[in-house]
């Protein structure tokens, strides 16, 4: 495996990298910095704890799609082959063949998930040949001016969480809200709210009825469904009539948000 690794100034300079936290950029920087030649990393959480980086900068890595996670554990620089270009006679493919079969390579050379044969260029071993007795990693000078994110607005994490449009009105909605109340949000905050509305469902209808809820109770975050059932005579009696226990579990949340 390579010592040394390279990166394109399309990417790193690009906003939606930029606006990610510096926490968060200089995950990206030490995951690149140990991953094999294919850009693959088997142990992303002992990276995390090496250099004190939170589950959240992990989670905006991955909701800007720098990164590609694995059920297994393994991340993969999406951008690998635009940052990285290494000599044949030096390349040694990654261990991890099963996760590799599931890429593919857009038209900007990016790595994406292929399933279902969604995407049409498969990923192939490279077969490049190297002429020219160079560094042991090189970025062509000829490549610099190809290597681009691609035309779709960069830095948008709504476009980038979902392609469903009702989903995407709900949560520019619920962000309008927040800035209604003088409370808006920074792009950090809305991965953080998008990561958390994921974990409460995995269905896009389930989601836009979950921003829904938090949109006409005006609440700052989102919260799982109101299953109530309408009180039967037989109703439960609570501690105290006049408190409502979740709206003060919801309030004390939200004191920790903004802290």
């Amino acid at each position: 495996m390579a010592e040394r690794r390279m990166f394109a100034k399309t990417i790193i300079d690009s906003d939606a990298f930029i606006d990610m936290p510096v926490t968060a950029r200089l995950l990206y920087y030490d995951l690149s910095m140990r991953a094999d030649d294919d850009g693959f990393v088997n142990s992303p959480k002992k990276i995390m704890r090496m250099i004190g980086a939170s589950q959240d900068d992990m989670a905006m890595l991955i909701m800007k799609k720098f990164i590609i996670p694995f059920d297994n554990g393994i991340v993969v620089i999406k951008h690998w082959r635009i940052h990285n270009y290494i000599r044949k006679d030096m390349y040694h493919e990654t261990k991890y063949k099963e996760q590799k079969e599931l890429l593919a390579l857009d038209e900007n050379n990016a790595y994406t998930l292929n399933y279902d044969d969604a995407v049409t260029n498969p990923l192939q071993v490279r077969d490049e040949v190297v002429t020219s007795p160079s560094t042991q990693d090189r970025l062509g000078k000829d490549r610099l001016g190809k290597d681009r994110l691609g035309n779709t607005r960069a830095g948008d994490p709504v476009e980038e969480y979902t392609d469903n449009p009702d989903l995407q009105d709900a949560i520019r909605d619920f962000i309008k809200m927040r800035k209604t109340m003088k409370k808006p949000m920074t792009d950090r905050a809305i991965g953080l709210m998008l990561n958390k509305l994921q974990n409460l469902s995995d269905s896009e209808d389930g989601q836009i009825e979950i921003l829904n809820q938090s949109i006409e109770h005006n609440w700052q975050s989102v919260y799982p469904l109101d299953e109530k059932k309408p009180q039967t005579s037989e109703a439960p009696v609570q501690a105290h009539p006049e408190w409502d226990y979740a709206e003060l579990q919801r309030r004390a949340e939200e004191r920790g948000l903004q802290r």
